[in-house]
């Protein structure tokens, strides 16, 4: 606990390095949780970016009596169990078209107007990409555009898997912002 109650003390005073300390020195019990979970490396992967980024917006209201450990994976729980009602809902959505005959889905074959739509919004998406800064210009790029795994875009940047996990996070929450705000 020495060690993780110096972190976050230094985390509360906005400390990236002590950010990433605790990061990496979490890292392992909170994916091999969401790993447990979810059945799906990939998902707790992106699950374990998400707590650690939702712990560290909250590092202010972490309390010193319990540890660092529990309360990470307490929030993972339950962004998991968040994510999984979402889910849920989105699933059920999709029953309804799964349910549909052949002529109906034929019938969702996108107009020349919607896809005249289709293409204006990913534009816009491109435009607000554009405008964020370079490091998340490229870190997108790189997953989504080059589709690199994790481990590929750590290799071709030369940077810590802990730095390319929080960069991707961050730009993809920074991209929505800014998608939002229209």
């Amino acid at each position: 606990m020495g060690q993780d109650h110096d972190d976050i003390l230094k985390a509360k005073a906005n400390d990236q390095i002590a950010f990433n300390d605790l990061f990496n020195r979490h890292w392992d019990l909170v994916y091999g949780f969401l790993v447990t979970k979810t059945a799906d490396p990939n998902k707790a992967e992106e699950l374990a970016i998400e707590v650690f980024s939702k712990a560290f917006d909250r590092i202010a209201s972490f309390d010193d009596k319990q540890t660092f450990s529990s309360w990470i994976v307490t929030i993972a729980k339950n962004h998991h169990i968040d994510k999984f009602r979402s889910s849920k809902k989105r699933s059920k959505a999709t029953d309804h078209v799964s349910e549909m005959n052949a002529m109906e889905i034929s019938s969702l074959d996108p107009s020349p107007e919607e896809l005249l739509i289709s293409n204006q919004n990913l534009d816009h998406v491109l435009t607000q990409i554009k405008s964020l800064k370079e490091d998340y210009r490229t870190i997108l790029k790189l997953r989504y555009f080059d589709d690199l795994s994790l481990k590929q875009i750590e290799e071709t940047l030369n940077e810590p898997a802990s730095t390319v996990r929080v960069k991707l996070f961050r730009a993809k929450k920074m991209l929505s912002n800014k998608l939002k705000l229209e």
